[in-house]
């Protein structure tokens, strides 16, 4: 019998028809009928929605990918047109395949000494923090270990939902990651005007306002904050940890954008670090999984597909049902796992790629730094925007005042008014953004999303069509009566 869409469960469906699907459909049509020489007032599409620094113009790592080919094609070990760290460093990754091959199968949880590896980096960043090998599970992506994770929290058939903790706003990929789980999500509210900090007491009502309509099992977390940019601070980190042990919830931390904070003055610390340094009172309460990935802002290497998954104090039955998930997975691509060693393990100042591999990274953080300050001076001058720092991750996320003609015609089409805002941006300048809306409702305010891990230039470009589209639409609407939000 064949499946037919009424088949499908509701939830699904829902992810199919969301907006930011229409609206990045609508972006590939437009540079479709550019490609075909239709005219229209710009030239091409700049995207700054996705999350694509490669593509955007932001280059990659000599050494990383330099190390890469030679683990793909062996023959060049002995290729002296490779600096001696690069083939050291290939040969001995290729030694840590099966077969001594990037072809054949890896472990369910990844290769051994890619584990090991990903264990030393983590003890290393957290000043000894000791670090269990076998508590790592190497995955396609963070999706693909935090969907595993939501499938081990989603309540058994017959019993009450269980219920997720979720930041508002929250990474506009997790409510479909919920939804596909079948687990609840129950937004609290971050501060923006304290620079989008966690508020205990918002964190109480959400328990509050959860248990009378799930059972809550979880927290998710973002640190640095997707899409706020946001670094919390040691002191909020333990709050949040003695949090989740008095409501006995289980800490998802979305750590992948560690590596990308660029803050002046701004150190990020693991929840890991700051679990450990609390004492066994915590350290044996809490359950924590933990998160990173290459597809970080600075190597961006998002189509590898690879990331990491910690698990701590998670007890060993559980860890079990997890390799047994991963096991019915698709593992890791191994290129993107040894890619994954190369990150966490750059070149020493004494190896041939040091001075090459850290004046491209610096240059990559510098890039991102000066978008980011550039993005948030730029929006926070425009009339009817205001725009909190954003000192780590890819982000930024500014407050838009929409004018209440165009609130209207959103409401008439159906759909929310910064939607509309971005469609329209799209069609008349060719900019591609996110509508704050994707990462949860607040209220009467409205957001949008922007990526500035994308090169100097393109950002320009986009800021200044930007700019023009919403000084056009305030000057069109001028005349109307100031519109009170609810």
């Amino acid at each position: 019998m064949r499946m037919s869409l009424r088949d499908v469960d509701p939830r699904l469906k829902a992810i199919g028809d969301s907006p930011c699907n229409a609206l990045r459909a609508h972006a590939l049509q437009i540079t479709q009928e550019l490609a075909q020489g239709v005219q229209k007032s710009f030239s091409r599409v700049v995207d700054l929605y996705s999350v694509d620094p490669h593509q955007a113009g932001v280059p990659p790592i000599t050494f990383l990918h330099q190390v890469l080919a030679v683990c793909l094609y062996p023959e060049l070990l002995s290729d002296e047109n490779f600096a001696v760290d690069v083939r050291q460093r290939a040969r001995r990754l290729i030694q840590s395949c099966e077969g001594s091959s990037v072809g054949s199968y890896t472990p369910s949880c990844g290769l051994d000494y890619i584990q090991h590896r990903i264990a030393e980096f983590i003890t290393r960043r957290d000043a000894g923090v000791p670090t269990d090998a076998h508590n790592i599970f190497i995955c396609s992506g963070f999706q693909r270990s935090l969907m595993m994770m939501t499938k081990l929290l989603s309540s058994p058939e017959g019993e009450p939902q269980n219920g997720m903790l979720v930041p508002l706003p929250y990474p506009h990929t997790l409510a479909m990651v919920l939804a596909g789980a079948g687990v609840r999500s129950m937004p609290y509210r971050l501060r923006e005007d304290a620079g989008w900090a966690v508020d205990l007491e918002e964190l109480q009502r959400a328990i509050r306002t959860a248990r009378e309509c799930c059972r809550p099992m979880a927290m998710y977390i973002s640190n640095p904050g997707n899409p706020t940019g946001h670094v919390q601070n040691r002191k909020s980190i333990e709050e949040v940890i003695k949090f989740a042990a008095a409501e006995k919830l289980f800490l998802l931390v979305n750590e992948v954008d560690q590596h990308s904070v660029h803050g002046s003055g701004i150190q990020l610390v693991s929840y890991k670090k700051v679990l450990f340094d609390m004492g066994p009172k915590y350290w044996d309460r809490v359950e924590m999984a933990s998160f990173d990935s290459l597809s970080n802002g600075v190597m961006g290497e998002c189509g590898l597909r690879a990331g990491y998954m910690e698990l701590v104090n998670v007890d060993q039955e559980v860890m079990i049902l997890a390799e047994t998930m991963l096991c019915m997975d698709i593992s890791s691509p191994v290129p993107g796992q040894l890619a994954l060693d190369v990150m966490l393990h750059p070149p020493q100042p004494s190896d041939p790629s040091y001075d090459l591999y850290t004046q491209e990274i610096l240059t990559n953080q510098t890039t991102l730094t000066e978008n980011a300050l550039r993005a948030q001076d730029f929006l926070d001058s425009l009339p009817g925007m205001s725009c909190q720092p954003a000192v780590g991750g890819v982000y930024v996320y500014p407050c838009v005042e929409i004018p209440a003609g165009v609130l209207e015609r959103a409401k008439a089409a159906g759909v929310e008014a910064d939607v509309l805002y971005c469609q329209e941006l799209l069609e008349e300048q060719g900019v591609c953004i996110g509508a704050g809306s994707e990462n949860g409702h607040m209220g009467g305010n409205y957001h949008l999303r922007l990526c500035v891990g994308v090169s100097s230039v393109l950002l320009e470009e986009a800021l200044e069509r930007l700019c023009a589209f919403h000084l056009r639409l305030l000057d069109s609407h001028r005349c109307e009566p100031h519109l009170e939000f609810p």
